[in-house]
Protein backbone atom coordinates (compact mmCIF):
# COMPACT_ATOMS: atom_id res chain seq x y z
CA UNK A 1 0.00 0.00 0.00
CA UNK A 2 1.51 3.59 -0.87
CA UNK A 3 2.33 6.08 1.45
CA UNK A 4 0.26 9.12 1.54
CA UNK A 5 1.58 12.55 0.15
CA UNK A 6 3.00 14.63 2.36
CA UNK A 7 1.14 17.76 3.70
CA UNK A 8 3.09 20.87 3.27
CA UNK A 9 2.44 24.70 4.41
CA UNK A 10 4.04 27.64 2.44
CA UNK A 11 3.67 31.22 3.64
CA UNK A 12 3.55 32.74 0.68
CA UNK A 13 3.42 36.08 2.43
CA UNK A 14 3.74 37.22 6.49
CA UNK A 15 2.94 40.86 6.04
CA UNK A 16 0.42 43.26 6.75
CA UNK A 17 -1.13 46.10 4.81
CA UNK A 18 2.15 48.12 6.07
CA UNK A 19 4.83 47.93 3.01
CA UNK A 20 7.49 45.55 4.35
CA UNK A 21 10.80 45.21 1.66
CA UNK A 22 10.79 41.71 3.60
CA UNK A 23 7.34 40.32 4.05
CA UNK A 24 4.65 39.85 1.26
CA UNK A 25 0.89 40.43 1.84
CA UNK A 26 -0.72 37.90 3.60
CA UNK A 27 -0.87 34.23 1.68
CA UNK A 28 -0.23 30.26 2.54
CA UNK A 29 0.00 27.96 0.44
CA UNK A 30 -1.13 24.44 0.97
CA UNK A 31 0.45 21.30 -0.99
CA UNK A 32 -0.41 18.26 -1.11
CA UNK A 33 0.56 15.89 -3.90
CA UNK A 34 -0.52 17.25 -7.04
CA UNK A 35 -2.64 19.57 -4.99
CA UNK A 36 -2.28 23.46 -3.96
CA UNK A 37 -4.03 25.70 -2.49
CA UNK A 38 -3.18 29.18 -2.07
CA UNK A 39 -5.09 31.14 0.86
CA UNK A 40 -5.37 34.87 0.13
CA UNK A 41 -3.53 36.86 -2.06
CA UNK A 42 -1.90 39.65 -0.69
CA UNK A 43 1.30 41.50 -2.79
CA UNK A 44 4.06 39.80 -4.20
CA UNK A 45 2.10 36.72 -4.17
CA UNK A 46 2.91 35.56 -7.33
CA UNK A 47 7.10 36.04 -7.08
CA UNK A 48 6.35 34.32 -3.60
CA UNK A 49 5.04 31.60 -5.72
CA UNK A 50 7.44 31.52 -7.77
CA UNK A 51 10.26 31.29 -5.08
CA UNK A 52 8.92 28.17 -4.14
CA UNK A 53 8.79 26.58 -7.33
CA UNK A 54 5.38 26.91 -8.39
CA UNK A 55 4.13 28.42 -11.74
CA UNK A 56 0.43 30.31 -11.52
CA UNK A 57 -0.59 27.49 -13.58
CA UNK A 58 0.01 24.80 -11.18
CA UNK A 59 -2.32 26.48 -8.54
CA UNK A 60 -5.23 24.29 -7.93
CA UNK A 61 -7.26 26.70 -6.48
CA UNK A 62 -7.39 30.08 -4.67
CA UNK A 63 -9.39 30.72 -1.25
CA UNK A 64 -10.18 34.42 0.09
CA UNK A 65 -11.06 34.85 3.60
CA UNK A 66 -12.40 38.12 3.15
CA UNK A 67 -11.98 41.06 0.82
CA UNK A 68 -9.76 43.32 2.73
CA UNK A 69 -7.25 45.24 0.37
CA UNK A 70 -3.92 43.54 1.40
CA UNK A 71 -5.56 39.99 1.45
CA UNK A 72 -6.71 40.70 -2.48
CA UNK A 73 -4.68 43.04 -4.36
CA UNK A 74 -2.34 39.92 -5.60
CA UNK A 75 -5.48 38.13 -6.86
CA UNK A 76 -5.41 39.83 -10.71
CA UNK A 77 -1.77 39.42 -10.45
CA UNK A 78 -1.99 35.64 -9.98
CA UNK A 79 -4.90 35.21 -12.58
CA UNK A 80 -3.60 37.27 -15.50
CA UNK A 81 -0.07 35.95 -15.43
CA UNK A 82 -1.39 32.66 -15.34
CA UNK A 83 -3.26 33.40 -18.16
CA UNK A 84 -0.40 35.77 -20.04
CA UNK A 85 1.92 32.19 -19.41
CA UNK A 86 -1.04 29.68 -20.98
CA UNK A 87 0.32 30.57 -24.26
CA UNK A 88 -2.13 27.59 -25.41
CA UNK A 89 -4.73 27.81 -23.38
CA UNK A 90 -4.49 24.50 -22.25
CA UNK A 91 -5.56 25.75 -18.77
CA UNK A 92 -8.77 24.94 -17.16
CA UNK A 93 -10.09 27.94 -15.56
CA UNK A 94 -8.80 28.80 -12.07
CA UNK A 95 -11.09 28.49 -9.10
CA UNK A 96 -11.40 31.21 -6.79
CA UNK A 97 -13.60 30.29 -3.81
CA UNK A 98 -14.79 32.60 -1.38
CA UNK A 99 -17.78 33.93 0.90
CA UNK A 100 -20.68 35.33 -0.83
CA UNK A 101 -21.11 39.27 -0.79
CA UNK A 102 -17.88 41.64 -1.62
CA UNK A 103 -14.97 39.27 -1.74
CA UNK A 104 -16.88 37.36 -4.46
CA UNK A 105 -18.03 40.54 -6.33
CA UNK A 106 -14.39 41.66 -6.08
CA UNK A 107 -13.39 38.31 -7.99
CA UNK A 108 -16.23 38.82 -10.47
CA UNK A 109 -15.03 42.23 -11.46
CA UNK A 110 -11.21 42.19 -10.51
CA UNK A 111 -10.41 42.29 -14.49
CA UNK A 112 -12.55 44.89 -15.27
CA UNK A 113 -10.24 47.55 -15.39
CA UNK A 114 -7.22 45.68 -17.53
CA UNK A 115 -9.72 45.46 -20.33
CA UNK A 116 -7.60 47.35 -22.28
CA UNK A 117 -4.76 45.39 -21.79
CA UNK A 118 -6.52 42.26 -22.10
CA UNK A 119 -7.73 43.10 -25.47
CA UNK A 120 -4.24 44.37 -26.59
CA UNK A 121 -3.01 41.18 -25.83
CA UNK A 122 -5.48 38.77 -27.69
CA UNK A 123 -5.01 40.93 -31.12
CA UNK A 124 -1.08 40.94 -30.61
CA UNK A 125 -1.15 36.83 -30.07
CA UNK A 126 -4.17 35.83 -32.15
CA UNK A 127 -5.45 33.99 -28.85
CA UNK A 128 -9.10 33.74 -28.61
CA UNK A 129 -9.65 32.90 -25.12
CA UNK A 130 -9.85 35.64 -22.11
CA UNK A 131 -8.54 35.23 -18.75
CA UNK A 132 -10.92 32.72 -17.24
CA UNK A 133 -11.63 31.90 -13.56
CA UNK A 134 -14.34 30.27 -11.99
CA UNK A 135 -16.21 32.03 -8.72
CA UNK A 136 -17.43 29.50 -6.47
CA UNK A 137 -19.60 31.34 -3.86
CA UNK A 138 -20.37 30.13 -0.54
CA UNK A 139 -22.89 31.15 2.73
CA UNK A 140 -20.41 32.17 5.41
CA UNK A 141 -21.98 30.02 8.26
CA UNK A 142 -20.85 30.08 12.31
CA UNK A 143 -20.44 26.74 11.76
CA UNK A 144 -18.07 24.42 9.86
CA UNK A 145 -19.40 24.07 5.68
CA UNK A 146 -17.27 22.52 3.27
CA UNK A 147 -16.51 24.58 0.30
CA UNK A 148 -14.59 23.23 -1.96
CA UNK A 149 -13.06 19.04 -2.64
CA UNK A 150 -10.75 17.40 -4.52
CA UNK A 151 -9.43 13.88 -4.96
CA UNK A 152 -8.49 13.21 -1.18
CA UNK A 153 -8.41 16.95 -0.22
CA UNK A 154 -11.24 18.51 1.73
CA UNK A 155 -11.55 21.96 2.20
CA UNK A 156 -14.07 23.44 4.94
CA UNK A 157 -14.68 27.35 5.98
CA UNK A 158 -16.28 29.16 9.11
CA UNK A 159 -17.36 32.19 9.68
CA UNK A 160 -15.11 34.19 11.72
CA UNK A 161 -15.20 37.91 13.57
CA UNK A 162 -13.42 40.64 11.97
CA UNK A 163 -16.02 43.14 11.78
CA UNK A 164 -16.92 45.36 10.35
CA UNK A 165 -15.64 43.81 7.79
CA UNK A 166 -18.32 40.80 6.94
CA UNK A 167 -18.15 37.93 6.00
CA UNK A 168 -14.64 36.96 7.14
CA UNK A 169 -13.87 33.09 7.42
CA UNK A 170 -11.54 31.09 8.39
CA UNK A 171 -10.63 27.71 6.59
CA UNK A 172 -9.55 23.71 7.29
CA UNK A 173 -7.19 21.66 5.19
CA UNK A 174 -8.11 18.21 5.46
CA UNK A 175 -6.06 15.47 3.93
CA UNK A 176 -5.09 11.74 4.41
CA UNK A 177 -1.51 13.14 5.73
CA UNK A 178 -2.48 15.92 8.14
CA UNK A 179 -4.66 18.73 8.88
CA UNK A 180 -3.99 22.55 8.41
CA UNK A 181 -6.48 25.66 9.68
CA UNK A 182 -5.74 28.82 8.60
CA UNK A 183 -7.83 31.78 10.32
CA UNK A 184 -7.26 34.82 8.05
CA UNK A 185 -7.83 38.18 9.77
CA UNK A 186 -10.03 37.63 12.89
CA UNK A 187 -10.63 38.11 16.90
CA UNK A 188 -9.57 34.68 18.95
CA UNK A 189 -13.03 33.27 18.93
CA UNK A 190 -15.03 30.04 19.72
CA UNK A 191 -15.66 29.56 15.87
CA UNK A 192 -11.59 29.13 15.25
CA UNK A 193 -11.52 26.67 17.84
CA UNK A 194 -14.31 24.80 16.50
CA UNK A 195 -12.10 24.56 13.01
CA UNK A 196 -8.91 24.15 14.31
CA UNK A 197 -9.67 21.33 16.83
CA UNK A 198 -7.26 18.53 15.88
CA UNK A 199 -5.68 20.11 13.39
CA UNK A 200 -1.51 19.10 12.80
CA UNK A 201 -0.57 22.95 11.97
CA UNK A 202 -2.62 25.84 13.11
CA UNK A 203 -1.84 28.98 10.60
CA UNK A 204 -3.14 32.48 12.91
CA UNK A 205 -2.93 35.78 11.93
CA UNK A 206 -1.40 37.37 14.80
CA UNK A 207 -1.15 41.23 16.81
CA UNK A 208 1.14 42.06 20.00
CA UNK A 209 -1.83 44.59 21.83
CA UNK A 210 0.74 45.59 24.07
CA UNK A 211 2.68 47.70 22.12
CA UNK A 212 -0.46 48.46 20.42
CA UNK A 213 -2.07 49.42 23.31
CA UNK A 214 0.95 52.00 24.03
CA UNK A 215 0.19 53.92 20.45
CA UNK A 216 -2.02 57.49 19.86
CA UNK A 217 -5.84 56.45 20.71
CA UNK A 218 -6.50 57.14 17.15
CA UNK A 219 -4.45 54.34 15.67
CA UNK A 220 -6.27 52.11 18.63
CA UNK A 221 -8.55 51.10 16.42
CA UNK A 222 -6.77 47.86 15.22
CA UNK A 223 -6.79 46.16 18.28
CA UNK A 224 -11.08 45.52 17.62
CA UNK A 225 -10.96 43.05 14.88
CA UNK A 226 -7.33 41.42 15.09
CA UNK A 227 -5.74 38.07 17.35
CA UNK A 228 -4.49 38.89 20.68
CA UNK A 229 -1.26 36.98 21.06
CA UNK A 230 -2.23 36.05 24.73
CA UNK A 231 -5.24 34.88 23.85
CA UNK A 232 -4.14 32.68 20.79
CA UNK A 233 -2.04 31.24 23.03
CA UNK A 234 -4.77 30.54 25.37
CA UNK A 235 -6.92 28.61 22.97
CA UNK A 236 -3.92 27.05 20.89
CA UNK A 237 -3.27 25.12 24.28
CA UNK A 238 -6.91 24.15 24.92
CA UNK A 239 -6.39 22.43 21.37
CA UNK A 240 -3.71 20.86 21.73
CA UNK A 241 -2.33 21.56 18.76
CA UNK A 242 0.99 20.31 17.72
CA UNK A 243 2.59 23.42 15.48
CA UNK A 244 1.21 27.17 15.84
CA UNK A 245 2.23 29.28 12.83
CA UNK A 246 1.75 33.11 13.22
CA UNK A 247 1.42 35.35 10.93
CA UNK A 248 0.22 38.51 9.48
CA UNK A 249 2.49 39.97 11.87
CA UNK A 250 1.46 42.91 13.71
CA UNK A 251 4.21 44.79 14.62
CA UNK A 252 6.22 43.20 12.42
CA UNK A 253 9.19 41.66 14.14
CA UNK A 254 12.66 43.16 13.15
CA UNK A 255 14.84 41.45 15.73
CA UNK A 256 15.29 38.55 17.76
CA UNK A 257 13.98 40.20 20.93
CA UNK A 258 10.89 41.07 18.99
CA UNK A 259 10.25 37.71 17.63
CA UNK A 260 10.88 36.36 21.20
CA UNK A 261 7.56 38.82 22.43
CA UNK A 262 5.64 37.21 20.33
CA UNK A 263 6.37 33.83 21.60
CA UNK A 264 6.59 34.97 25.16
CA UNK A 265 3.07 36.03 24.65
CA UNK A 266 1.91 32.55 23.77
CA UNK A 267 3.23 30.82 26.14
CA UNK A 268 2.02 33.54 29.01
CA UNK A 269 -1.07 31.96 27.58
CA UNK A 270 -0.05 28.17 27.78
CA UNK A 271 0.79 26.94 24.95
CA UNK A 272 3.54 24.49 25.14
CA UNK A 273 3.80 23.30 21.12
CA UNK A 274 6.20 24.54 18.36
CA UNK A 275 5.62 28.17 17.75
CA UNK A 276 6.57 29.57 13.77
CA UNK A 277 6.95 33.68 14.08
CA UNK A 278 6.76 33.44 10.41
CA UNK A 279 8.93 34.78 8.20
CA UNK A 280 8.15 34.65 4.05
CA UNK A 281 8.88 30.99 2.51
CA UNK A 282 8.47 28.95 6.07
CA UNK A 283 7.80 25.36 4.53
CA UNK A 284 6.20 23.47 7.22
CA UNK A 285 5.93 20.14 6.64
CA UNK A 286 3.46 17.10 7.71
CA UNK A 287 4.81 13.63 6.51
CA UNK A 288 1.42 11.84 8.58
CA UNK A 289 -0.59 12.00 10.77
CA UNK A 290 1.44 11.14 13.26
CA UNK A 291 4.09 13.15 12.88
CA UNK A 292 5.70 16.76 13.91
CA UNK A 293 5.66 19.24 11.63
CA UNK A 294 9.36 20.01 10.30
CA UNK A 295 10.22 23.55 9.90
CA UNK A 296 12.08 24.68 7.11
CA UNK A 297 13.36 28.62 7.08
CA UNK A 298 14.79 29.61 3.94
Amino acid sequence: MGHSPELTVTITGSGCPIPDANRAGPGVLVRHGDVALQFDAGRSTVQRLAASGLRPGEVTAVFITHHHCDHTVGLPDLVLTRWVMDRFDALEPLPIVAPVGPSVRFAERMLDVWADDITVRLGHTGRSRRPHRMVVGFEARPHMTEVWSYAEVVVTAVAVHHEPVAPAVAYRVDTPSGSVAISGDTIVCDEMAELARGVDVLVYEAMRFEPIEALPEDRRFILDYHADTRLIGVQAADLGVATLVLTHLIPAPDTDAQRAGFVADIRSGGYRGEVVVADDLDVITVAGKDADARIIRQ
